[in-house]
């Protein structure tokens, strides 16, 4: 409420009038600037950059401005070395580092947690602060934009989309499929290896890219080799001048 000389308080009408009203309005004051949980945040520095390394930490910008007794806003300053949250256990993680601009939630531990920090072991608090910004964890991905590159569950499965690459690395790598699996490129498709095995019938230049096929050589065929429905193997020619047909080709 304002008084005769122009200042504002948080004081709200009629705490004044009982001691109850009093002391809730120191409890509300106490509360307000002595404890945090979670402010909406913006990254505005970050030390990783999607890279294989240890989890790091992000600069934050509150987004939420603190607001004086007259109402005049005051932006928080950058609230700095915030560890970020990994889906991590153990050795296994899925490394998603967060990027200048994105909005997450910072959220505020009760006790210094510096200690911790620097040794990554159980440790005494730092200091005596409680709920500081300092103390701040950032977990990321609310209120974000449209992503370019992402993993999507639907109720029609499951899409991985990337606008460069997809790679794959691991000393065995098995796709299994009960219906069937189906490979498409708008160029080249090359596959490279010791030797390639296929359990099946194959078919070529079936398709509406028609298409040649070409091979170096030597091949092998165990069985017959079928061209425009001759057989190499037992087809037969005209014998010149003799009216008959030759033998099939035995060797």
């Amino acid at each position: 409420m304002a008084n005769e000389t122009g200042y504002t308080g948080l004081l709200a009408p009629g705490e004044g009038n009982s001691q109850l009203g009093a002391l809730l309005f120191l409890v509300r004051s106490v509360l307000l600037k002595e404890v945090r949980t979670i402010d909406l945040v913006r990254v505005v520095s970050v030390t990783n950059s999607g890279g294989l390394e240890p989890v790091g930490y992000v600069d934050v910008q509150p987004l939420v401005n603190q607001v004086d007794g007259a109402g005049n806003a005051v932006p928080h300053g950058t609230v700095y070395h915030l560890p970020y949250f990994r889906l991590q256990g153990g050795d296994n993680a899925v490394i998603l580092d967060p990027r200048v601009g994105d909005i997450g939630l910072a959220a505020y531990a009760c006790r210094d947690i510096s200690s911790v920090k620097a040794t990554k072991g159980q440790a005494n608090p730092g200091s005596a602060r409680s709920f500081d910004m300092a103390d701040g964890i950032y977990f990321g991905g609310v209120l974000n934009g449209v992503p370019k590159q992402y993993i999507r569950f639907g109720a029609d499965g499951i899409d991985i989309v990337s606008p460069t690459s997809i790679r794959l690395s691991a000393p065995d790598i098995a796709l299994q499929a009960s219906k069937g699996i189906t490979l498409s490129a708008d160029a080249d498709v090359k596959v490279s290896a010791a030797s390639i095995e296929l359990d099946g019938s194959l078919t070529q230049g079936a398709g509406p890219r028609g298409g040649a096929a070409t091979m170096q050589g030597p091949l092998q065929v165990n069985a017959d080799v079928n061209a425009s429905g001759i057989s190499l193997t037992g087809h037969t020619h005209a014998e010149n001048g003799k009216g008959g047909q030759t033998n099939p080709p035995t060797s």
